[in-house]
């Protein structure tokens, strides 16, 4: 027989106890007889008063390792709670680079990349200007993730043109798709080269040429069948008249769109040979070398000359950085970052560049004095 002492009363444990859930674990009656066992459902409260009637007990070391599950359950759930938007676009990063290594190994199917962009689409929702904003300040030096982030942030830039040209749900899923895996067959190559202060090799370049054709034959491996999805990832390096690769054929608009954004991000991602290009100065190279393309114009038209994360110099001499695109016409909000001699301050203010005082007048020519801009100091703590 056990002792009283091992014995906790069912009126001592109706917290944990929920009509409709499995018991955490098992009651027994005044004699030690099995009642309920752990894992089954309590129906109603009448069953349960009936239980406390009898005198229905449960054992005093599995009512304590409950209510320790609960409190640990309870204490994650907060913390996830506790999560800012920026920390769920952090978290996002790291998630593809183990969702892109199992698409590799053949451990996850295609599905998991499909349910990984909804999450990221879904993030994308939530505030857009912040997802540019993570896009754009890139601020991370590991090159080991340069492969992982820049495939998300091209996702996010692919997915706002796409929307930008009014293409559907789905065919934006699959431009974001093959965004995301566009490089899966060269993903450790990627990292190398970023870190690489020399040209690439005569191997390296061969399987650069190669990655389209090897990427496909990887997503048809795990189970991936969206054709748009496939031609988009063979025909990200293709160009008009023929003169890209692996096929040199005419890609098609998803393809399009994706090389521009592919280019685009790269341009302003810095390597180790070279340094991180200004996000207007990638801009203006767009426009002039795709005059004309009204692919090329809707991303141009997305991310705007000044896109949020880039760094302005103001009229009034105030350094800041965009955090949101105008609701209509060129004059983006700023939150400023120096002094009005372009010194940097720990003091924020937000500056509407369609004031005469305040309006940009071009680039930040001191970027490197602002290397880290925390994104809760010029947007402030918003929730997840």
């Amino acid at each position: 027989m056990s002792s009283s002492t091992d014995r906790v009363p069912l009126v001592q444990v109706r917290d944990l106890l929920h009509v409709g859930e499995p018991l955490p674990f098992r009651i027994l009656d005044t004699h030690e007889r099995l009642l309920l066992n752990a894992g089954q459902v309590l129906l109603d409260e009448r069953q349960l008063d009936g239980l406390h009637e009898r005198g229905a007990w449960a054992e005093r070391p599995l009512v304590e390792a409950a209510r320790q599950a609960q409190a640990a359950a309870a204490k994650k759930s907060q913390a996830a709670a506790a999560l800012s938007v920026f920390d769920r676009w952090e978290r996002l990063m790291h998630h593809f680079d183990q969702v892109a290594r199992a698409l590799q190994r053949r451990e996850a199917q295609g599905t998991a990349l499909t349910a990984f962009f909804t999450v990221l689409q879904a993030l994308v929702d939530r505030d857009p200007d912040v997802a540019l904003f993570e896009c754009m300040r890139q601020e991370e030096r590991r090159f080991a993730l340069y492969p992982f982030r820049h495939a998300v942030r091209v996702a996010a830039l692919a997915l706002l043109t796409g929307r930008q040209l009014g293409w559907t749900p789905q065919r934006c899923t699959s431009l974001g798709c093959a965004a995301l895996t566009m490089n899966l067959s060269m993903l450790d190559l990627q990292a190398t080269m970023a870190a690489q202060d020399t040209p690439p090799t005569r191997k390296q370049l061969e399987q650069i040429r190669a990655h389209p054709e090897a990427s496909v034959a990887m997503l048809q491996g795990v189970g991936v069948e969206d054709e748009t999805w496939l031609a988009t990832v063979l025909g990200h390096h293709e160009q008009l008249g023929g003169a890209g690769y692996p096929k040199g054929h005419e890609p098609t608009p998803e393809a399009r769109v994706l090389r521009a954004a592919d280019v685009y991000m790269a341009k302003i991602s810095a390597r180790e040979k070279r340094p991180a290009m200004t996000p207007q100065m990638a801009t203006r190279q767009l426009f002039q070398q795709s005059a004309g393309d009204e692919l090329a114009m809707a991303m141009i038209r997305t991310v705007g000359v000044h896109p949020p994360g880039s760094l302005v110099r103001l009229h009034s001499g105030e350094v800041g950085v965009v955090i949101r695109r105008a609701t209509s016409g060129p004059h983006p909000l700023v939150a400023t970052l120096s002094d009005k001699n372009g010194k940097p301050v720990g003091e924020t203010h937000r500056r509407d560049s369609s004031q005469a005082g305040f309006a940009i007048e071009g680039a930040a020519e001191n970027a490197a004095a602002f290397p880290r801009i925390p994104p809760e100091r010029v947007y402030g703590l918003m929730a997840g």
